[in-house]
């Protein structure tokens, strides 16, 4: 996923904002909707896009660290999954230098004491 939005901790990058790249991959047991071939059985991706679009689009954060811990907050909170990995990167980081972004990574479970 792609947006535009002005996170960041520099005055220029809250005021003119700059683009950020959103990787998600869910995990949930996808038979039910395999076996049905219906979509009030999966996880409709539309709406996790537009859970991730407000958070990113609508909020305003000073770290891609918050950006990721909200966008997983919210995504296991409004579905039905066992864990979410999450990517944020910001490709076109003011660095002071030359630099392909910065992102980060995070994995949350609803249940981390499960094995």
């Amino acid at each position: 996923m792609i947006f535009h939005a002005y996170h960041g901790c520099d005055d220029d990058e809250r005021r003119n904002g700059q683009r950020f790249e959103v990787d998600i991959e869910l995990t949930t047991d996808i038979r039910p909707a395999a076996h049905s071939d219906r979509l009030k059985d999966a996880i409709d991706v539309r709406q996790v896009y537009e859970q991730v679009r407000k958070v990113v689009e609508q909020d305003r954060f000073y770290l891609l660290e918050t950006i990721s811990e909200q966008i997983a907050k919210n995504l296991l909170e409004q579905f039905p999954i066992e864990a979410v990995r999450i990517c944020v990167r910001k490709p076109f980081a003011p660095l002071g230098g030359l630099a392909n972004g910065t992102e980060i990574e995070i994995i949350r479970m609803r249940n981390p004491n499960r094995r």
